[in-house]
């Protein structure tokens, strides 16, 4: 026992401090609870199975039917024809918008559901003059809540299920917590409609102009190159790299044609009119050694950067936690080159930065003003690991395919929730008819699944055994169970429930079932209550990671497009938590008994 707790003691400090991505944390404990298996009880056999295990399969089949029902553009539609019927009023366009994101999530994963919904969001919050602060934050957490109403809702679920299944002998069937889940949702959409957007404050202010919301206006500049300029005869790539200073040049104009970045090989003409992002001290000692003159210009807007005959556009892009690009700068990594699009400023934590950005290593979350070419643009749409924050263009939805993709997961949840056969079943059978109607590409399919959850759940699921076999868990259970001595049954209930949830906020909410559910099924024997309630509650509250922007990944993707601080998920979040945790408590009493 002590080794597995020193093993689970070193990996909390791991997934706390993420000094190494925590699906290669998981990886690493893959690895130890083998080696260790003198300690551990869990073979080579075992240790692996956590790839063959029914939960990381049927999570892997979830993101591609996801994928499937995404590309026919079905969410688009639906909430452009809730927004268009709630014009006018902020409450319809915000419960629309909450509402929607809680509905959906129960049946489509609620990573894309969101993803979709911030450029909707954002759209209405700037034709609308309303901060997007007041918006994204509620429809992740609706999300979050919605993804509790049914099975394939979250990996959260999927995985429970499983370490149900082999603790207890009862996977859940596909709408066995339906019931409790509406309850938790119904309570969420509550308090997210009557309390939740008056405690968020407007972080961001409602601006339809990109330069205007990102405050570039003291960091781009237009200047003329003249005739005397020792810049004449020389190229954009020789220039920049000779001057020592944080200098990009956005766009060049030429004898009434644009030029965008990057501009490498192009030489400097004079008359040429160069629009520039640099600091003013930067400005003023550039425009005295290399003879630039300045232009009069009353303000550089959206519509002075952008290039409409190359289609050059100006985005908001927000890196995810699974982003390759995190842990490098943008020098490092060559983004300008990599992408053909140039990086004007990035948000992070609420702040806004724009002095040596090229040179500040890449977070999750972060979100970049970016200068983008048509090809860069498609590229950032098409990779999940990026969200496109914005709504001008439809993107090229598969229209045709909406009933089939429809009928499809209908008949995926159908199989499972009569028992015609397993979820695992169903699910893969689903991918292979979502591929064989073109609803998903074969070539979407690997590029639809996140990996870091396939590799995280396969990698924790031997630590779980580890804590059962070594009798870690039932030790663990019997300390919480002496501390707790005197409660009762529904007591003890509550308080797994709340100390599950304050893990969830620092681990990952799967990692907090893993680790959880085999202590509270121990608790439970012990304290002669249902265990089956106890790991629904366990189930629950690692579902609502409320407290953070890091612990949970929709969190995370609303964190940079609403400009919010760190504190604003604790003011917004914790009496939501207490509500939750009174109502999943009460409602697992009243349902299914204690």
């Amino acid at each position: 026992m002590l080794v597995v707790l020193g093993l689970i003691t070193v990996v909390l400090v791991l997934f706390i401090t993420e000094l190494i991505p925590i699906d290669i944390t998981a990886l690493g404990v893959m690895v130890a609870v083998v080696v260790l298996e003198p300690w551990t009880g869990v073979g080579a056999v075992d240790g692996v199975s956590g790839f063959a295990s029914p939960a990381t399969i049927t999570v892997l089949a979830m993101f591609v039917l996801s994928e499937g029902v995404r590309r026919t553009g079905v969410l688009r539609r639906v909430g452009n024809a809730i927004v268009e019927w709630a014009q006018g009023s902020f409450y319809r366009q915000y419960g629309a918008l909450v509402g929607l994101s809680g509905t959906t999530a129960g049946v489509i994963n609620n990573t894309p559901v969101v993803a979709m919904m911030i450029p909707m969001a954002v759209n209405i919050a700037r034709k609308t003059s309303v901060s997007p602060s007041k918006l994204l934050m509620p429809i992740s957490f609706a999300s979050m809540l919605g993804g509790m109403l049914t099975l394939i809702g979250t990996s959260t679920s999927i995985l429970a299920s499983d370490v149900s299944a082999r603790l207890l002998n009862h996977p859940f069937s596909m709408f066995e917590f339906t019931a409790l889940g509406a309850v938790v949702l119904g309570t969420g959409l509550a308090y997210l409609l009557a309390v939740g957007h008056r405690l968020l404050p407007e972080r961001i202010k409602p601006e339809e102009d990109l330069t205007d919301e990102f405050e570039m206006s003291g960091y781009l500049t237009e200047v003329v190159v003249a005739d005397e300029s020792p810049l004449v005869g020389t190229t954009v790539r020789q220039a920049l790299a000779a001057l020592d200073l944080d200098l990009d040049i956005v766009q060049m104009r030429r004898e009434g044609e644009a030029f965008a970045a990057p501009l490498g090989p192009k030489q400097f003409r004079a008359g040429d009119v160069l629009l520039l992002r640099t600091s003013r001290d930067d400005l003023v000692e550039l425009m005295r050694t290399q003879q630039l003159e300045p232009v009069v210009h009353a303000r550089i807007t959206q519509e002075d950067v952008e290039i409409e005959q190359e289609k050059e556009v100006l985005i908001e892009v927000v890196l995810l936690s699974d982003n390759p690009l995190l842990g490098e700068t943008l020098r490092s990594a060559g983004f300008a080159q990599r992408y053909d699009a140039l990086v004007l400023a990035l948000r992070r934590s609420g702040k806004l930065l724009y002095d040596e950005i090229d040179a500040m290593p890449l977070q999750g979350g972060d979100t970049l003003l970016v200068q983008a070419s048509a090809q860069a643009l498609d590229q950032f749409e098409r990779d999940r690991t990026f969200v496109v924050v914005q709504d001008d263009d439809e993107p090229a939805f598969r229209r045709g395919k909406l009933p089939m993709a429809l009928s499809i997961i209908g008949l995926v949840v159908g199989l499972a929730a009569l028992e015609v056969v397993p979820i695992l079943v169903s699910a893969l059978g689903g991918v292979v008819a979502m591929v064989a109607t073109g609803c998903v590409r074969p070539n979407e399919v690997y590029e639809a699944v996140d990996w870091s959850v396939i590799v995280l759940l396969a990698g924790l699921i031997p630590l779980g055994m580890a804590m059962e076999r070594s009798g870690t868990a039932a030790y663990l259970a019997q300390g919480v169970t002496q501390w707790a001595e005197g409660l009762s049954p529904i007591a003890l209930l509550f308080v797994f429930y709340v100390f599950t949830s304050i893990v969830t906020q620092i681990i990952s909410n799967n990692a907090s079932v893993v680790l959880m559910i085999p202590m509270a099924v121990e608790a439970a024997e012990l304290t002669g209550s249902d265990p089956f309630s106890f790991v629904l509650a366990v189930t629950f509250a690692a579902s609502g990671a409320l407290l953070t922007p890091i612990g949970y990944q929709t969190n995370l993707m609303v964190y940079g497009p609403g400009g919010y601080r760190f504190t604003d998920f604790l003011r917004m979040g914790a009496p939501l938590q207490v509500l939750l945790a009174l109502a999943t408590c009460g409602g697992i009493w009243m349902i299914w008994g204690v």
